[in-house]
């Protein structure tokens, strides 16, 4: 039986991966790095920082992440974690060298659909060989019958970003590049956020990877930055949680104008440590959806757990202290590989 198997973001949660803060870093300025993640915030790469996190950030964090693990076991969920690496390691190809990032988040670089598990060509070249990590896991998922595929290697030579650029329009479209947090599932309908973080060209590569089964619908000046988690977050079927900061009813996509959309209230802002942080207040938005009735909520969104009651769903309220810091909630920094559940389209 295939171990990996899941279709939407909502059906009752059997697997995941949750990552790990341990030997996170910020990598070394490259031209991917202040592209996609700096231009607009430092006038050049040079004043990126870059390096390890401190380590009270990586030691809260992997102790919260730690209790999100037996949370979830006590709910029966399956758990999985990476293998610790060393991130700081060189990354070199014949086009250009660089380092490490971090193991935090699953969710970037792998997307699960249906059975399959796809290693997307992720946007910076500090994540370049991040799959690495989750190897064992990988043949695991394979040795039981799921479909495991890497999409082609992108060169991302300079020519890939123009960090002067408007946001949105810094990674060029020159090869498929996208993260697979630019993606979410619907049944059949998966949502493309065409970013910084995800080209048109990833888009088509994506259809072409799952078939004739699934429509990838390219959403385009929905959010211009990187990933779509924070943006849109299916709750249930029939039921969105939406950023009043970017989506309307212009850019609402059009497989979900049927849908009920709740607004996600102003958000506590959580801080962050260091000079500038990783996300905006709106990653605490970025939940887990446990099951239709139950998600992972930030302890701290008061206002967004009392919404989400209001519409007939438990929270499970707990933390993670650096989510801006690090750029990840527990969206982020899950990726759920089986849920139960059949393939079905969604549309009302």
């Amino acid at each position: 039986m295939s171990l990996v198997s899941v279709h939407n973001e909502w059906d009752p949660l059997e697997e995941i991966i949750v990552g790990t803060a341990v030997g996170a870093r910020v990598p070394r300025a490259d031209r991917s790095v202040f592209a996609v993640e700096y231009a607009g915030e430092y006038d050049s790469q040079d004043q990126v920082p870059s390096g390890l996190y401190p380590d009270r950030v990586l030691k809260e964090t992997e102790e919260e992440l730690h209790v999100l693990c037996e949370e979830l076991t006590k709910l029966g969920v399956t758990v999985r974690r990476p293998q610790q690496r060393d991130n700081s390691a060189p990354i070199t190809t014949p086009d250009w060298q660089t380092d490490g990032f971090h193991d935090y988040c699953p969710r970037d670089g792998l997307l699960s659909v249906g059975e399959t598990i796809i290693e997307t060509p992720m946007a910076l070249r500090a994540r370049f060989l991040e799959s690495l990590a989750y190897k064992d896991i990988l043949l695991d998922y394979f040795a039981s019958g799921s479909r495991w595929i890497s999409a082609p290697k992108p060169r991302l030579t300079d020519t890939m970003y123009e960090p002067t650029a408007p946001m949105g329009e810094r990674l060029r479209d020159q090869e498929p590049v996208f993260d697979a947090a630019n993606v979410l599932r619907f049944g059949t309908d998966l949502l493309y956020l065409v970013s910084d973080s995800g080209n048109e060209l990833g888009a088509k590569w994506l259809q072409s990877a799952v078939g004739d089964a699934y429509t990838v619908h390219p959403c385009r000046n929905l959010y211009a930055s990187t990933h779509v988690d924070s943006t849109i977050v299916p709750l249930r079927p029939g039921l969105v949680l939406v950023n009043p900061a970017r989506v309307n009813d212009d850019n609402m996509p059009g497989f979900l104008r049927s849908w009920q959309t709740i607004t996600c209230p102003e958000l506590v802002d959580i801080g962050f440590t260091g000079d500038k942080p990783h996300c905006s207040v709106w990653i605490g938005m970025n939940l887990l959806v446990v099951r239709p009735d139950l998600a992972v909520v930030d302890r701290r969104q008061t206002e967004l757990i009392k919404l989400l009651e209001k519409h007939g769903m438990d929270v499970l309220p707990l933390q993670l202290t650096h989510s801006r810091t690090l750029g990840g909630g527990f969206h982020c920094a899950t990726l759920d590989v089986r849920r139960s559940g059949a393939l079905e389209t969604y549309r009302f």
